[in-house]
């Protein structure tokens, strides 16, 4: 499969990205999600580190996607778990404990 490199801009910062051919329209839509959530998150004022404001955005686009049903899938009996059986809510809270106040990742 042939790859290109794709220029896309995140929260102000541009980034050159790996794409298969014919992709371009997917990494675009992919790339306006991932914006629009850090943006949401940066606007609230409450996170300012980037890279916490990735993290949170990243799970929040998973958390997001695990709510879609797959068409092939059947139901959960708990809407809280996602694939493999995990509390994602949980998982976003552990997460966020662990990040803190400071809003470094390390």
């Amino acid at each position: 499969m042939t790859m290109k490199q794709v220029e896309v801009t995140l929260l102000g910062q541009v980034y050159m990205l790996g794409c298969p051919e014919g992709g371009e329209a997917l990494l675009a839509s992919a790339v306006a999600s991932v914006d629009r959530e850090m943006t949401s998150i940066r606007d609230s004022g409450k996170v300012k580190a980037r890279e916490r404001i990735a993290v949170l955005a990243a799970l929040n686009v998973a958390y997001q996607l695990a709510e879609r049903p797959a068409a092939s899938a059947v139901a959960a009996p708990d809407a809280t778990l996602g694939e493999g059986g995990v509390d994602l809510d949980e998982l976003l809270r552990r997460v966020d404990a662990a990040l803190g106040d400071d809003g470094h990742l390390l």
